[in-house]
């Protein structure tokens, strides 16, 4: 009688990419099990590259998010799409999202781009639960012939379909070794996710013409004690009228965001939180260089 062989460990790094605003942070979170992106419903929130890391006892996959990919207009564009192009080098698969409650003939382009690259592949059809059943089986008859290992319907939202990706991209993952330890889901550090913590409420808060031009910088971190972390940050902005927006009357929007930035940290953090939150006016921060670095859209 043979004795059981243990199970081969399989580990890679897995892309997620697509048009903006197609569901691409709300997959990876779903896939993690924690939040490691930010969600908003505006496009192109994402502005560089998230990674996410799902541990298990035979496998360790490390989903990488992108920003959305569009045609840059400032250099904070080019960041974000040189971010996309480096997340899909020396990648072992790769999930290309598209919004199945939408047509986009831009969108349609991009798959059929990607759906070139010689790995395995898959293509997800986001946002089912928006559209009705009939509508399904034209779409992916409509993909059938790019080429993709698995065309996959998907309700990132509601988590339906989840589960049928992860199992086919185990499916194609090779052997490898762990490349983070067990206990970590994300090698961001805590500015970086406070950042964005604090950027994810000014999108929802805010008006439409003002989150593109929006940067936070944290300041400072400290441990007060145990119980209580110090955070001071600032919220950039390009225009002085955008500013009195973001504040609000008698400081009401900018109390707002604090409030609502702060529980999420707390979440975070695990201590109680006092956030102190300025807002400054940088004309044209998406074309600074300088800005750029401080905000951490560089790779320099």
């Amino acid at each position: 009688m043979t004795p059981s062989t243990k199970p081969a460990f399989k580990s890679g790094f897995v892309s997620i990419v697509g048009r903006p605003n197609v569901g691409k942070s709300t997959l990876i979170n779903a896939l993690i099990g924690e939040k490691v992106a930010i969600i908003s419903p505006k496009p192109q929130t994402t502005r560089n590259q998230i990674i996410g890391i799902l541990n298990k006892p035979d496998h360790q996959v490390v989903f990488v998010d992108t920003p959305g990919i569009h045609k840059p207009r400032t250099k904070l564009g080019e960041f974000m799409d040189k971010t996309v192009q480096d997340a899909m080098q020396a990648i072992d698969a790769l999930i290309v999202i598209a919004d199945a409650s939408r047509k986009d003939p831009q969108e349609r382009e991009t798959i059929r781009a990607l759906a070139q690259r010689n790995i395995p592949k898959f293509l997800v059809l986001n946002k089912i639960d928006l559209i009705h059943p009939q509508q399904l089986l034209p779409l992916i008859a409509e993909y059938a012939e790019d080429g993709f290992d698995e065309i996959l319907p998907m309700s990132a939202k509601t988590g339906d379909g989840v589960g049928k990706l992860m199992e086919a991209v185990l499916a194609k993952l090779p052997e490898g070794p762990k490349y983070y330890p067990d206990d970590q889901w994300t090698p961001q550090t805590e500015r970086q996710i406070i950042a964005e913590l604090i950027r994810e409420q000014t999108l929802f808060l805010l008006q439409e013409e003002i989150p593109h031009g929006i940067g936070i910088e944290v300041l400072s971190m400290k441990e007060v004690s145990p119980t209580l972390t110090e955070v001071f940050a600032d919220i950039y902005c390009e225009r002085a009228s955008h500013k009195g927006i973001i504040i609000g009357k008698q400081g009401k929007m900018l109390g707002t965001i604090g409030t609502k930035a702060r529980a999420a940290i707390e979440a975070l953090l695990g201590t109680q939180v006092m956030l102190k939150l300025w807002v400054k006016v940088r004309p044209d921060w998406r074309n600074s260089n300088a800005d750029l670095k401080n905000l951490g859209y560089t790779d320099q």
